[in-house]
């Protein structure tokens, strides 16, 4: 019996190291820039991605965020939650599936006025192809892939 034991608190340990391993920061930062210095007003004022100005940055979640200008830096100060893309701007149908992976900022959708990214032009296409159902598990999922 207590060999068993043993052995269960060492699953126990092994298994809640490697969530804590696994845990990401709550936004995406590759190269150190949120959506990899794109603009994340941009993508409903010009309903496109716009390359940011490092002229224009703010740090927000501590991240550095770009804008193409002043005034869309603006916008992201009075309301980021907003404009920031969801799940920490990693792929939406990754985080539906309960794992993280990077996006590509040039593969994204606005729905419901909320900004998603996702993987690929093909990971988007499956996206697009159920975004409520897909929507509902990556929020279910999310705060469990986030460190906390």
């Amino acid at each position: 019996m207590r060999i068993i034991f043993k052995k269960f608190l060492l699953l126990l340990t092994l298994l809640t190291v490697s969530l804590t391993v696994w845990a990401v920061d709550p936004v995406y930062n590759d190269s150190g820039l949120a959506i990899g210095g794109y603009d994340a007003v941009a993508y409903f004022t010009e309903q496109r991605p716009v390359w940011g100005n490092s002229k224009h940055t703010h740090e927000w979640q501590g991240v550095k965020w770009q804008f193409d200008s002043e005034q869309n830096k603006n916008l992201f100060i009075a309301n980021s939650e907003k404009y920031a893309p969801q799940y920490g701007g990693y792929c939406a149908y990754a985080a539906a599936k309960g794992t993280i992976v990077p996006s590509d900022p040039n593969s994204w959708s606005i729905v419901n006025n909320k900004l998603y990214l996702n993987y690929s032009p093909a990971i988007q296409q499956r996206w697009n192809s159920n975004v409520n159902g897909y929507t509902s598990r990556a929020d279910a999922k999310w705060p469990k892939l986030i460190k906390q």
